[in-house]
């Protein structure tokens, strides 16, 4: 693992300061859009914007890669996210905040997969697996201690804009500095809905409800904080305990859903979700803010398994040879929800109360538990297993490492066979 770890150090660090300035900036702009007066559900679709430009960063990034190469797509995307960061304490204006989400957007999406897509040319079969391991786990890792970095300064000030910045340009360094050598961008082929859908409607559903759930969260948890009074310390700590504790359970569960039936497990981690969710606001109205804190860490560790978990049951129905186009059509039913998901929530946050977000969630994960039930009697568990493997709840990358390690998996099972 220290050999593994040691080769793809520049890559990892390049994607864990990315991670990290993205988690404190998305934070950042929901409480920031508070201060600016604006309406819970104008928030709502400033934060969606970012998630459509992920979605189409994810499908179209590529093109540019391919014209421009890795280090100078990656230079260029660096270079425009941190202009668009300091252009939101330029111009505050809620329909500009929404273009310059959808630019952070595509640009995070791109960068996100020439990290990805170099990682994976710079694995093997052997330790593919590890590499994605590692890659998740600075994920979480980056996601969470961004958060921590919200009470250095005031969100009222220009401060946190300006370190955000500087963060997504320090990005560059690892990258502009690495000797590997450049792979060649790919772009998932996606099958159509209906073909996905007739494969695996758990996968599909299941991968749509992570999106709205956690693109919610992403979005929305730190305009709760404030809307309930939180300070500015105790919304850092509620996301970064989401965030972390969303790192805790995926290799458990996995494991889990490896030896007994993926919906099962999937019914569990649902039920699960819904009841955490539930909790954080029954923990929100009490006096002891350690509950929240604790709530929050539980949320984030079932919460966050239900995309992977709902990935891994659609390879094991589909054919290996169509990993790639299964893997692309899930990521655009993951971003068509997390699109949708900040704009939904924060209508109902707007209209009723700030816990109408944990509401909806709930209502959405409960809908989810429901669906599988009646799936599972439909039909019957199949014995062939695809590895279930973590992945991150951005939704960003062509999923280049996950569709190889699954090949991979699958290669090693028929040699053995």
């Amino acid at each position: 693992m220290w050999n593994t770890a040691k080769s793809i150090a520049s890559l990892l660090m390049s994607y864990g300061l990315l991670l990290l300035a993205n988690g404190m900036f998305g934070t950042l702009l929901g409480l920031r859009s508070k201060l600016e007066g604006f309406t819970t559900d104008i928030t709502g679709l400033i934060m969606a914007a970012y998630f459509l430009g992920m979605l189409f960063g994810a499908l179209h990034a590529a093109r540019v890669v391919t014209r421009a190469g890795h280090i100078r797509s990656f230079a260029a995307f660096a270079s425009i996210m941190s202009v668009a960061v300091l252009a939101h304490i330029l111009i505050i204006n809620p329909m500009v905040w929404v273009i310059l989400r959808t630019i952070c957007g595509f640009c995070m999406a791109g960068m996100v997969m020439i990290v990805e897509s170099w990682l994976n040319e710079r694995s093997t079969n052997d330790n593919r697996g590890r590499v994605l391991s590692l890659y998740m786990m600075t994920s979480y890792l980056g996601g969470g201690m961004g958060q921590l970095l919200l009470p250095l300064a005031d969100p009222a000030s220009f401060e946190l804009f300006s370190g955000a910045s500087i963060i997504f340009s320090l990005a560059l360094v690892p990258i502009l500095l690495t000797r590997a050598a450049a792979p060649k961008p790919s772009t998932p082929e996606r099958m159509s809905f209906k073909a996905l859908y007739k494969i695996s409607p758990v996968g599909v559903i299941g991968t749509f409800t992570a999106g709205l759930s956690n693109s919610s969260i992403n979005s929305m948890a730190p305009v709760f904080g404030k809307s309930i009074n939180m300070s500015v310390g105790d919304i850092s700590l509620f996301m970064a305990s989401i965030l972390l504790g969303g790192m805790l359970l995926q290799f458990p569960v996995g494991r889990l859903s490896d030896y007994f039936d993926r919906r099962a497990i999937l019914v569990t981690v649902a039920v699960l979700t819904t009841g955490a969710a539930i909790a954080i606001v029954w923990a929100s109205q009490q006096t002891n803010i350690n509950l929240l804190f604790l709530t929050a860490l539980i949320y984030g560790g079932v919460a966050y398994t239900i995309y992977p978990m709902s990935s891994a049951q659609t390879n094991d129905l589909a054919d290996k040879e169509k990993l790639v186009q299964v893997s692309g059509s899930l990521l655009f039913a993951y971003g068509l929800g997390a699109t949708i998901g900040p704009v939904v929530t924060s209508q109902f946050m707007e209209r009723f109360k700030p816990e109408a977000l944990f509401l909806c969630i709930a209502a959405g994960t409960a809908f989810l538990t429901l669906f599988v039930l009646v799936r599972i009697v439909q039909r019957p568990s199949g014995t062939r297993k695809a590895r279930f493997l973590p992945l991150g709840s951005l939704g960003a990358s062509n999923k280049q490492l996950y569709t190889n390690v699954q090949s991979a998996f699958w290669r090693k099972k028929n040699k053995k066979t």
